[in-house]
């Protein structure tokens, strides 16, 4: 399992260690596997599997070609409702009316117009029951059958993989990137932290956590197996501990029920959080922000049967709300309401995360007389706050000059809520001398390297990932407000799911937008057929999974395809057992089945809390078309969610995120061209190692070169 994670995960197979031996046929299998699914495996990789012997050659090759299938999405059977998509896919009205009147003739009788029209007028009839419909109709075989071979293009994808060192090197060293990461990573991630962190519990630990999950996650694994806990230094993340070994959710967005904890346990939570309040008793103030859950975990623990850890009941009696504990955040509002902004300031220079964070704020209300108070406030806490809250507030600055036309929140779960602008915009002298501030100290910050830094251009466009929770799992994907070059003539959408235990209907949609962001026309369920864009079909049940997909030609008419999921019926996005949202690329001539793993570009999981999924939206600029990437998730209506009904939220959410000015990878190169040599990469192999910066690492990089791919991109933000 390290194996496939591994792979997945970098891009790079471990070494075996079996025995050596002729493996070159197995080499040569694996060479023709691989590009059969986009991949092409490194002049190294090969030779590895070619000195192998035959059973442990056969043994990687399986391992490595069962990972990237999956990675791309190609571990499944994608079949279509319409046997012959994208062509003989009918005019809607026509499709339904021939399941009426196949259904009428069913019951019996003349399956005449006047006939189908009584039956559709007295209400007797269900749509989405008719019989034949909403399941698929022929089997995955049928569908190859009645395709010929992808003809393949120069414009298909071609991933390359690179040999690695062994599983248990490159365990540990995937361990300590994740564990010591400085920006938080998303759920499907820190699923993989808790299987590494299991894997090298006993190996080398990292020297700083600074993801306060993170830690929850390390400690979760140490609590269960008895070990001394790390990095543990608020009562919050005791609380969080807490949570993640219950099953639950260390983030604290949502309550959990914690589980019964053995007398071990108990102590061992005890004992750390009697130490950490009694060397701060001030921790307590983080307590009465999650009360509630206090209150129940004290329910587990039982700290009043051990009376030799006070400090500990302590928490306890600040959740019960028996004694009152005054936090800096509480203090610094109570002079915001007086109209003290400057002592408001002066109360959170303390924490100076959350005074950066608070700075539009405070910059708002302050007076004139009371500004350079605050400015200077804000400029005192640069040098001690973390590179990630640096990277943000740059950001933010950089959309204060004007104001938006419509204001977005993103929650950490991914919800969007949508609002009106209503903050005044900031001086442009404010904004440029705090800009100026906050690129002087994030360039100070950044790693300077010996060897030249060569950049793949195709990276630039790449949003800084500063929050793994603003993305999902998955292959090729980017963080939220990343641009990417869309090539081919042909975009293909496809999602997949597989339901748990209820009947689960997903529908695949495409919404279009004009360029004042008003609705252009559609495609789904509703209506197949749109300039020249084409839908697969209905399917309204997956207990073997299903697949629909969706053709756009990039010559339609409309300056942004914005492709959703709706969920119409059934389970929820984290309910399912598998989801899965992609794009494609092709060219008009390309053959093939609906599904190629060779023109797949990027394959997002769908984990989301809502109802409908906004993976990404694409547009047409300038120069052409681009991806956007979007990881947003509307709530939706419990059931019966359609494209044409959620037109409008999504319309304004799409253009909150694309007016919206994003950190780019471009932002941190331009940083290091103030401070050393920086060389754009034009495909050209260099002769003397390098720092390679870009989205894949390409082969053949002189030994002792440095990548930063997209898998390490996190690490180059400034600590």
């Amino acid at each position: 399992m390290l194996d496939k994670l591994i792979i997945q995960k970098t891009l790079r197979v471990p070494t075996s260690t079996g025995a050596a031996g002729d493996g070159a046929p197995v080499a040569r299998q694996l060479d023709a596997a691989l590009l059969d699914a986009g991949f092409s495996a490194s002049r190294a990789l090969l030779e590895h599997v070619g000195a192998l012997a035959p059973g442990a050659a056969m043994d990687l090759a399986v391992t490595t070609v069962a990972a990237v299938r999956e990675l791309v999405g190609d571990h499944v059977q994608h079949n279509a409702y319409f046997l012959g998509f994208p062509h003989d896919v009918p005019d809607t009205v026509e499709f339904w009316t021939d399941c009426l009147r196949a259904a009428v003739l069913t019951g019996g009788g003349r399956a005449s117009d006047e006939r189908l029209r009584d039956a559709v007028l007295t209400g007797g009839v269900n749509l989405l029951e008719l019989p034949g419909y909403g399941r698929y109709q022929h089997t995955y075989a049928d569908l190859l059958a009645a395709h010929d071979d992808l003809i393949a293009s120069a414009g298909d994808r071609l991933t390359v993989l690179h040999l690695g060192d062994t599983a248990e090197v490159e365990a540990q060293r995937l361990y300590l990137a994740m564990a010591g990461s400085s920006t938080p990573l998303g759920e499907a991630d820190l699923v993989i932290l808790g299987e590494l962190a299991q894997a090298c519990v006993d190996g080398a630990q990292p020297g700083e956590i600074p993801v306060r999950e993170n830690r929850a996650v390390l400690n979760g694994v140490r609590l269960v197996q008895g070990r001394p806990l790390v990095a543990v230094d608020t009562t919050t993340d005791l609380l969080r501990l807490a949570c993640q070994v219950s099953g639950g959710d260390p983030a604290l967005l949502t309550p959990t029920k914690f589980r019964a904890f053995p007398r071990r346990e108990r102590r061992i939570l005890l004992t750390a959080l009697n130490e950490v309040v009694g060397a701060s008793p001030a921790k307590l103030g983080d307590v009465a922000r999650y009360a509630e859950r206090w209150k129940r975990l004290g329910e587990r623990l039982h700290p009043h049967e051990y009376a030799q850890w006070p400090h500990a009941q302590e928490v306890f009696t600040v959740a019960r709300g028996e004694r009152k504990v005054s936090t800096l955040a509480g203090r610094a509002e109570a002079a915001v309401r007086a109209g003290e902004i400057a002592p408001a300031a002066a109360v959170l220079s303390a924490a100076p995360g959350l005074l950066l964070r608070s700075a539009d704020r405070l910059l708002r209300l302050a007076s004139a007389a009371e500004r350079d108070a605050v400015v200077d406030a804000v400029t005192g806490a640069l040098g001690t706050a973390s590179g990630r809250v640096l990277c943000s507030l740059r950001e933010h600055v950089g959309n204060r000059l004007t104001r938006g036309s419509a204001r977005m929140y993103a929650s950490r779960s991914r919800n969007a809520w949508i609002g009106p602008d209503q903050r005044p915009p900031l001086p442009p002298e404010l904004v440029a001398g705090l800009s100026a501030r906050l690129d002087a100290e994030i360039g100070a910050r950044l790693p300077v390297w010996d060897r030249p830094l060569l950049v793949d251009p195709d990276v630039l466009d790449v949003a800084l990932p500063l929050s793994g929770k603003a993305a999902e799992g998955g292959f090729a994907v980017l963080p939220r407000g990343s641009r990417a070059v869309v090539s081919g003539e042909l975009l293909r959408f496809f999602t997949y799911w597989r339901q748990t235990a209820r009947t689960t209907d997903f529908d695949l949609s495409v919404l279009l937008l004009d360029d004042e962001f008003r609705s252009a026309g559609q495609v789904s369920w509703t209506n197949y057929h749109h300039g020249g864009a084409v839908h697969s079909g209905d399917i309204t049940d997956a207990p073997d999974g299903a697949t629909e997909f969706i053709d756009v030609p990039l010559t339609i008419a409309g300056r942004y395809v914005v492709p959703q999921v709706n969920i119409y019926s059934g389970e929820s996005f984290d309910e399912v057992a598998e989801s899965m949202f992609g794009y494609q690329t092709r060219t008009k001539k390309q053959r093939g089945a609906p599904f190629d793993a060779r023109t797949v570009r990027a394959r997002s999981q769908m984990r989301g809390p809502g109802r409908v999924a906004l993976p990404m939206v694409f547009a047409m600029g300038p120069d052409g078309w681009e991806a956007i990437w979007l990881h947003l998730y509307l709530r939706g209506r419990v059931s019966f969610n359609r494209v044409e009904g959620n037109a409008f939220s999504t319309a304004d959410r799409v253009r909150a995120l694309v007016e919206r000015q994003y950190l780019t990878m471009s932002y941190l190169v331009d940083r290091w061209r103030e401070r050393g040599e920086v060389r754009v990469w034009d495909g050209t192999l260099p002769d003397e190692p390098v720092t390679f910066v870009g989205i894949e690492a390409p082969d053949g990089l002189p030994e002792g070169s440095e990548i930063y791919a997209l898998d390490r991109l996190s690490e180059l933000i400034p600590a």
